[in-house]
């Protein structure tokens, strides 16, 4: 898992071509008109969701955890916090993994909460498992999904 500013996510390219290219992609693109739906980047399998999410309260917030994809969380209006804990602690899986949806859902607590502010990213890989959209209210988000190589 990496949290950054946006202005920092140059540090992380090297990661994979596709992360570099999600990266492109945001580095030009970090403003919040984009209406509600997903927008595909280049050819890759590169997808852009641009969302306007309700938030829940952290009880009612499922730890998900995804195999094929990098999720990329980007708030543009509000505070996102965000549950995390490693995939491989996790003992009560609440819902098997799925291959179409690719995500499993947990119902253990997350280890820790991350307070992403507009302007910062938070990226989670496959080992990582996170509850996104706690809160009170809506906010304004991208989620960015990128196969893993």
């Amino acid at each position: 898992m990496i949290l950054c500013n946006i202005s920092d996510a140059n540090t992380y390219r090297n990661i994979s071509p596709l992360l570099n290219e999600a990266l492109e992609w945001l580095l030009a693109n970090t403003s919040s008109s984009l209406a509600n739906g997903s927008y595909p980047v280049g050819d890759n399998g590169v997808v852009v969701k641009a969302e306007t999410p309700a938030l829940m309260p952290r009880e009612r917030v499922r730890l998900e955890a995804h195999r094929r994809f990098i999720d990329i969380h980007v708030p543009l209006k509000g505070i996102e916090t965000i549950g995390w804990a490693p995939v491989g602690s996790l003992s009560y899986l609440a819902q098997p993994y799925s291959d179409d949806a690719d995500v499993a859902f947990y119902s253990d607590s997350a280890h820790s909460l991350l307070h992403v502010h507009p302007g910062q990213i938070a990226i989670f890989f496959p080992e990582d498992a996170h509850a996104p959209n706690i809160g009170i209210g809506n906010h304004r988000k991208l989620c960015i999904k990128i196969p893993c190589l």
